[in-house]
């Protein structure tokens, strides 16, 4: 059954009664590790892998059948302050680079046996520029939480967001701001390698935008609206969709998992179905995971965003549930308990 969210009320509803792992499964995947032929605790996080998954899943022995990386693509009007080293007409030449086979999710994901979906969001029409507005109405900014929530189809084990767009490391950076405190000296980074007057323009940007709006933001669906844009909106609600559908969810790297931050500020429990799949090189991403208490899988200095890192640690997570489903048991194997 496809979720979808009506209203803001009906959004902030859902993140009041987010459902529960199944204790019953992970009990059952803890009592299987605790048999597997391998000192306790020898395999490490691979180990708290399989449980986890085993949880949200609620099967002793979970698999990744089908996986899934959905790329929510949106512009930002506040891209027009020269904040980024590239223009927003590159979001709908890297979203055809998709659709063609030719970017670096594509292969990673072929590469990890996920299957990919990318989804454009009104990529002619940019968000307003948070500076001087709040970057989408609520309708619009409902649109984009459907089209993330549409994006969790029945029978998914696995699910990875990621985004594309052009100056999106910018109001990823206000909203962690808003989320968590700070400022734009706490928050922004280099993001597509900007220095000088381009970073300079990325400061002072997100700064103003907080000064804004930052009194209006008094939940995470008004922090999303107001400091976001289509695609980190839509990351947002693909992530609580999975919650209502208990699917887990595999995070990349700062711009996709700021998109959460709103919802993490005011509902912390809404990170219980997350792994954060990798840290990125983006400064403020190691900063983000320690506020959210996420450890990360992978730290392999990458930023390209599009899902990648998450795509690589999916492979990570592939092989903890092998050993924990392949491996045999002490009585299996007639080989010692100790």
């Amino acid at each position: 059954m496809s979720i979808a969210f009506a209203t803001s009320a009906a959004f902030l509803d859902a993140l009041d009664r987010l459902p529960s792992a199944d204790t019953a499964a992970r009990d059952a995947a803890l009592a299987r590790q605790a048999q597997l032929t391998k000192p306790a605790g020898s395999l490490g996080r691979l180990e708290e892998i399989a449980v986890f998954v085993a949880a949200w899943q609620g099967r002793e022995r979970p698999r990744i059948d089908r996986g899934r990386i959905a790329v929510f693509a949106g512009n930002h009007g506040v891209a027009a302050r020269g904040v980024s080293a590239f223009p927003p007409a590159v979001t709908a030449q890297m979203v055809a680079n998709f659709d063609a086979g030719g970017a670096a999710i594509n292969a990673l994901a072929r590469a990890a046996g996920l299957e990919l979906t990318v989804v454009p969001l009104d990529l002619d029409r940019p968000t307003r520029d948070i500076v001087d507005a709040p970057a989408l109405n609520e309708a619009e900014a409902l649109a984009a939480l459907n089209a993330g929530a549409a994006a969790i189809i029945p029978g998914l084990d696995l699910f990875i967001p990621g985004e594309m767009g052009i100056a999106n490391s910018t109001p990823a950076a206000a909203l962690c701001a808003a989320a968590f405190g700070g400022d734009a000296r706490d928050w922004v980074g280099p993001g597509t390698g900007v220095a000088g007057d381009t970073l300079a323009a990325k400061h002072a940007a997100v700064d103003a935008a907080l000064a804004r709006h930052r009194a209006d933001a008094t939940d995470p669906f008004q922090m999303l609206r107001r400091l976001g844009g289509r695609e980190l909106v839509a990351i947002a609600g693909a992530v609580v969709a999975a919650r209502m559908a208990r699917v887990p969810v595999l995070l990349d790297g700062f711009i996709a998992t700021a998109a959460i931050a709103a919802l993490a500020a005011y509902h912390p429990a809404i990170l219980d179905h997350c792994l954060a799949g990798h840290r990125s090189a983006e400064p403020g991403h190691a900063r983000l995971l320690d506020r959210l208490g996420l450890a990360p899988l992978l730290a392999l200095d990458m930023r390209l965003g599009e899902a990648s890192g998450a795509a690589v640690a999916a492979q990570v997570v592939r092989a903890a549930l092998a050993a924990h489903d392949g491996m045999a048991t002490f009585a299996e194997a007639g080989v010692a308990d100790a």
